[in-house]
């Protein structure tokens, strides 16, 4: 089974939007994706509760129960598990990013985000786990999110090439316990979550 942890110390950077397109591009792909939501705010729980799908499931759970958790999962035939995190509590993001295959922190190109991230990457960097930064919310239209990137990568961090647009779609998608991926399939939103899901498989040999 294999583990990604979404980590950023910054609120509203869009993890859980990740995390719940993520998982469920990997159930359409045909795999037994589980996410656990360690964020006291339970947004990936909630999106669960609205859901009708019986998969992706959500398991909410505090950071010192996330081996227990983890290992639940893949005793009850789980092959990938997402760990939606919380912001502003380092111990949490620490503990899920040693136990993670892969980290990826979503970051928006606005000043505050990019400020923010260095303290993230410094956390993960202590663990040795491979990090990418995911630009999300990036603006349709300009060279925000190049530029942003290219500011990101020198940071000596990699910097995942599939954008994530700010798209109604996402949003409106979550409102429904859906994603984009099904209430759009053939659009641009669900576009760009299958690229990023393929980007993640890519780095985990799935």
């Amino acid at each position: 089974m294999k583990t990604v942890a979404i980590i950023s110390q910054k609120g509203g950077s869009g993890k859980t939007t990740i995390a719940v397109h993520l998982a469920v591009a990997a159930v359409q792909a045909g795999r037994n994706a589980a996410i656990i939501d360690l964020d006291p705010q339970a947004s990936s729980a909630k999106w669960s509760d609205r859901r009708d799908a019986e998969l992706p499931v959500v398991l909410s759970a505090h950071a010192s129960r996330l081996p227990h958790e983890i290992k639940r999962v893949e005793e009850t035939g789980g092959d990938l598990v997402i760990l939606d995190t919380a912001p502003h509590s380092d111990s949490a993001a620490l503990d899920a990013a040693k136990l993670a295959d892969l980290v990826l922190v979503p970051c928006r190109p606005a000043i505050l985000d990019m400020e923010a991230i260095t303290n993230t990457l410094d956390l993960i960097r202590t663990t040795k786990t491979p990090v990418f930064v995911v630009m999300n919310a990036v603006a349709p239209q300009g060279n925000e999110g190049k530029e942003a990137a290219e500011a990101i990568a020198e940071l000596d961090v990699g910097v995942c090439p599939v954008q994530l647009v700010n798209r109604i779609a996402f949003s409106r998608a979550l409102i429904t316990g859906q994603t984009a991926l099904e209430t759009e399939p053939a659009g641009k939103a669900a576009d760009e979550a299958s690229q990023l899901h393929a980007f993640m498989c890519a780095h985990l040999n799935l």
